[in-house]
């Protein structure tokens, strides 16, 4: 299955300013993408690219007084496959996981583990360890927290969501992440393109956010929003949590003129 991806989006700022954006395709997706990404920026400045502590592809560059536009295509080859179920994968003991994963069982600034870790384990402390316990957390964070736009607010916390019941899905998202963390399961923030193939149509295309938690020593895809495996996930960046993933950092007034995301199924990399 072949999916194209892109987006052209245009911010406007009052004065020169640096900005770090990370508009790219995860390098994990490299050996899948089938048509070129070029992350074409009008007007032209110099672009500096450079790798995070979380293997995120990252630019910087410094945006000119006016508008900016930025704008990238490209096509990706799927499985087609919706996102694997493994009800059989076990958490591991601490003492058992690999250094570079530890970090993702600690507090982030989104994901208040300190604060939460006693919700957690009134609310799935008798829940069998492994699948079955981020399953129930999925379950929870789905009903309990409901869907709305309107009511986003991009600074707040997994704890503020489970207070307010209310969110988009970087709030679901933050909130199970955190619950697992509080349970010992290392979880990880995702964000990056997810279409409707296989699902009715949901309305405007957006960037998605979801989460992974390490099982059975690999990474597993959990979606507490659309609650569902879900076809055609195309990862940009991963980290504690929305913080570690922005897609687009200004280090001073900016203001969102255009907003374009596309997600589509097409049946040749040789599209127009």
């Amino acid at each position: 299955m072949l999916i194209r991806v892109g987006y052209d989006i245009i911010f406007e700022h009052s004065a020169p300013t640096p900005i770090i954006v990370m508009l790219y395709l995860h390098p994990s997706c490299r050996p899948s993408i089938r048509r070129g990404e070029y992350l074409l920026v009008e007007p032209q400045v110099p672009v500096s690219e450079y790798t995070d502590a979380f293997g995120n592809r990252c630019g910087r560059l410094i945006a000119p007084t006016g508008s900016i536009r930025f704008w990238n295509d490209a096509v990706v080859e799927d499985s087609g496959q919706p996102d694997c179920q493994n009800p059989a994968a076990q958490q591991h003991e601490i003492h058992a996981l690999p250094d570079q994963i530890l970090t993702f069982l600690l507090p982030s600034r989104y994901c208040e583990v300190d604060r939460m870790v006693d919700i957690a384990w009134q609310l799935f402390g008798t829940v069998p360890k492994g699948w079955a316990r981020v399953q129930a957390i999925c379950d929870f964070v789905h009903s309990h927290i409901k869907f709305d736009y309107m009511q986003a607010r991009k600074t707040r916390t997994a704890y503020e969501a489970y207070q307010e019941g209310v969110g988009v899905c970087r709030d679901y998202t933050h909130l199970a992440v955190t619950l697992c963390r509080c349970l010992n399961i290392p979880a990880r923030y995702c964000t990056g393109y997810l279409g409707d193939i296989g699902v009715p149509v949901t309305g405007p295309m957006d960037f998605s956010a979801w989460f992974e938690a390490y099982l059975d020593g690999r990474w597993y895809t959990f979606d507490p929003r659309n609650h569902m495996p879900r076809i055609g996930r195309v990862l940009m960046a991963h980290g504690h949590d929305a913080a570690d993933v922005a897609l687009l950092t200004s280090f001073g007034p900016s203001r969102l003129e255009r907003f374009t995301i596309w997600t589509d199924e097409v049946k040749s990399a040789d599209i127009s």
